[in-house]
């Protein structure tokens, strides 16, 4: 089984701020997060432990899955939101808001990583997974996360780009005989 889990609670999360690649820890709130979520993981014993490099999704993987060795991959990093990284939410750019109000028909605004390139470089990712076998944890990002799903169910037609996905959601995904099945949110 993959299973994927975006990242807990952070400061600039918190101020609802595009956060992005801005490299910033879990706050206590955060903290809290992940250690709930791993007792809704703590049956699992996972083989293979994969994380974004960005320190928050790293303390994710180290929360959850504490005596396995964490392999950092760049792949699974958070979208680039190049020159709005830092953008508070609350008040945005026309082009901004535009481009969040529908992500399958409004394309990313110049200097923002193109929501295809997020799903390429993550399935890309995920294609080395397909021979692999046993339990695997992917520590990420919402978007990055985003373009997993949707790269596993291109049925989806970009509904996973609208779906709202919270500080330490976990999705899980069969990976069997060369095939990784279609993601669910995982409960116990």
């Amino acid at each position: 089984m993959i299973y994927i889990i975006r990242h807990g609670r952070t400061e600039l999360n918190k101020a609802n701020v595009l956060q992005g690649r801005s490299d910033h820890p879990l706050n206590d709130e955060g903290i809290r997060q992940v250690e709930e979520a791993a007792k809704l993981l703590e049956s699992i014993d996972f083989d293979y432990v994969y994380s974004s490099p960005l320190i928050r999704a790293v303390q994710t993987a180290r929360i959850v899955a504490p005596d396995k060795e964490i392999q950092l991959d760049d792949r699974l990093i958070e979208m680039d939101y190049g020159k709005y990284e830092g953008t508070d939410l609350r008040n945005i750019p026309e082009e901004i808001r535009i481009f969040f109000s529908d992500f399958v028909r409004n394309p990313a605004p110049d200097s923002m990583e193109p929501l295809a390139d997020v799903v390429k470089r993550t399935g890309a990712f995920l294609e080395e997974l397909r021979s692999i076998r046993g339990n695997i944890l992917i520590s990420t990002h919402a978007i990055a996360m985003k373009g997993i799903l949707e790269y596993l169910t291109p049925d989806s037609q970009g509904g996973y780009w609208s779906k709202y996905i919270g500080n330490c959601a976990v999705y899980a995904a069969d990976n069997r005989d060369g095939h990784i099945g279609i993601p669910s949110e995982y409960k116990k």
